[in-house]
C-alpha cells in the first residue's frame, strides 16, 4: 500500500534519478522536441515500404474533413470501387451527405423510442446516461452505414454535394444534442405522468419534424429522384434520367450487404461468439450492429482472402495509436517512447480493451496487402482524410500495428471457414452500450 511522500522519500527519488547518467541528454532531448519526435523510429521507412503483392486498382481518396463520418465513408468507398470497376468509371464518388442527412433523422427516431422504454429507470442509470450523452454524434458502426444503404439507396456526390455543415459538423452535432436532450427529458416525464401512446406518438412526430427541418437547413433536402450523368474512362458518354436512390442501389450494384459480416478481434471477451450492440443500432427494423469475434488469424486470413478476389475492405482500428499522419505511417513500433524513458508501457490487446485505452476510433478501407511466402508484411490503406496526407491520402500498415490495433474486418462470410459461418446463425451475445467495439 502506497504510503505519505515524505521528505526522505522525495530525497530518495531524486538522488537515484542523478545516478542515471544519460538522463542530462534524455532530458534535453525531450524537452526540446517532445516525446514522440524524440522517440521516432527512422527505420520506419524501411518497413514500411509501398509496394504490395496484392493491390485493388482504386481513385482518388475522399476526404470527411471536420466529421465523424468514418464509417460512412468506408462503406461508401467498397461501393464506389465496384463502381468504378464495373462502369469504368475512375474515381466516382458517392454522396456521404445523403446517408449523413437520413442518419441524422433515423438516429433521432430511435433515441426517441430508446427514450420512452428506459423512462422509469433513474437518469443516473448508466444506460440512461449513454442515451444521453451525445445523442447527435457523428460516429457510427459498418452495419448502420449499411441500414442507411439498404433502406434509402445511394445518390452521385453530384446530385447531394456537401455542404459547410457536412463538412464541419461540430456545430450542427452540439445544437442537435441540445435539442434530443431537452426531447428526452420531456418525453421521461410523460412516461412518468402515464400519458397514452397516441399523446406519445404524437408528440415524437412532432419533435422528429423539427430535427428533419434542423437537417435540412444545414445539409439540405435528399433527392427524391436524380439524372445520372457520367463519361466512363474511354470517353464514352453515359446518362439515366429520372432515377430514384433506391433504383440506383439496386439496378448499378450487386452488392447484397445481408451477405457480409463483421469480423472482430476483440480479445477481452471469449472468442468464437456471435455479439450484439442493440443499443447502438440507427434505424429501427434496419440491420442488427453484430460482431463474430474470433481469433486474430482468422481476421486476418479472411482479409487477405477478399484483397485476393479483388474486393476492397471496410476495417475498424485505433488510429490514433502509433501513426504518422504526415507520412501516413502506422507502425507499431513508431514511437518508442517507453523504451525512451526506460520503462515497460506495454499492454496487450484485451488488456488495452478492459482498461478502456483501447477502442474502434476510426474506418478505413484495406485496398492491398503485401504477401512474402503467402504471409502479410504490411498492408496498403485508403483514408478518407484527403490527399495531403500520406501517399496522396493512402497509408501504409505494418503487420505488427494490423495484430495490436485492428478490431474489425467486414468480408464476404463465404469466406469463412464452415464451423465460423455456423456461429453465424447463434442467438448473438448482448453487449454493453459502453462496450469498446462500440
Amino acid at each position: 500500500m502506497a504510503n505519505k511522500l515524505t521528505k526522505t522519500a522525495l530525497a530518495a527519488l531524486r538522488a537515484k534519478h542523478a545516478e542515471d547518467q544519460v538522463a542530462p541528454v534524455l532530458t534535453r532531448a525531450i524537452t526540446k522536441n517532445g516525446i514522440k519526435a524524440a522517440s521516432f523510429d527512422n527505420q520506419a521507412a524501411s518497413r514500411l515500404d509501398r509496394t504490395f503483392s496484392v493491390e485493388v486498382p482504386t481513385g482518388k481518396v475522399s476526404n470527411q474533413k471536420h466529421s465523424g463520418r468514418c464509417w460512412e465513408f468506408a462503406l461508401l468507398n467498397t461501393l464506389r470501387h465496384k463502381f468504378a470497376t464495373k462502369y469504368h468509371v475512375k474515381d466516382f464518388e458517392l454522396s456521404q451527405n445523403y446517408l449523413f442527412f437520413w442518419d441524422k433523422i433515423e438516429r433521432a427516431n430511435i433515441f426517441y423510442r430508446n427514450v420512452e422504454q428506459t423512462a422509469r429507470q433513474p437518469i443516473s442509470d448508466r444506460l440512461v446516461q449513454f442515451l444521453f450523452d451525445n445523442p447527435g454524434e457523428d460516429g457510427g458502426q459498418w452495419a448502420m452505414a449499411a441500414s442507411l444503404v439498404q433502406k434509402y439507396g445511394v445518390v452521385p456526390a453530384s446530385a447531394m454535394p456537401e455542404t459547410y455543415n457536412t463538412n464541419n459538423t461540430a456545430e450542427f452535432q452540439e445544437v442537435l444534442s441540445r435539442k434530443l436532450r431537452k426531447d428526452g427529458l420531456k418525453l421521461r416525464q410523460l412516461v412518468m405522468n402515464g400519458a397514452s401512446e397516441a399523446e406519445l406518438q404524437s408528440l415524437e412526430k412532432s419533435m422528429l419534424q423539427e430535427v428533419y427541418r434542423m437537417a435540412a437547413y444545414s445539409f439540405g433536402e435528399p433527392p427524391l429522384t436524380f439524372d445520372l450523368e457520367y463519361r466512363d474512362d474511354n470517353h464514352k458518354y453515359h446518362r439515366t434520367a429520372d432515377i430514384t436512390p433506391q433504383q440506383f442501389y439496386q439496378d448499378y450494384f450487386d452488392t447484397d450487404l445481408d451477405d457480409y459480416v463483421v469480423v472482430t478481434n476483440s480479445p477481452d471477451k471469449p472468442l468464437n461468439q456471435l455479439y450484439s450492440l442493440p443499443d447502438e443500432d440507427n434505424v429501427i427494423g434496419g440491420k442488427p450492429i453484430e460482431f463474430l469475434n474470433v481469433d486474430m488469424g482468422v481476421l486476418t486470413d479472411v482479409a487477405v482472402q477478399q484483397l485476393k478476389s479483388g474486393e476492397t475492405i471496410w476495417f475498424g482500428n485505433d488510429v490514433l495509436r502509433q501513426m504518422d499522419r504526415k507520412l501516413g505511417y502506422l507502425d507499431a513500433h513508431l514511437f518508442e517512447s517507453a523504451k525512451m524513458f526506460g520503462i515497460n508501457g506495454h499492454l496487450t490487446k484485451a488488456q488495452r480493451l478492459l482498461t478502456g485505452e483501447g477502442e474502434v476510433s476510426h474506418a478505413m478501407t484495406l485496398t492491398g496487402v503485401d504477401l512474402v511466402d503467402d504471409t502479410p508484411t504490411k498492408w496498403k490503406v485508403e483514408n478518407s482524410w484527403g490527399t495531403e496526407n500520406g501517399d496522396q491520402g493512402y497509408f501504409v500498415m505494418t503487420q505488427d500495428w494490423f495484430n495490436e490495433y485492428v478490431y474489425e474486418v467486414v468480408v464476404h462470410k463465404h469466406f469463412l471457414a464452415p464451423e465460423f459461418q455456423a456461429l453465424l446463425n447463434e442467438p448473438a451475445r448482448r453487449l454493453p452500450a459502453w462496450d469498446p467495439l462500440h
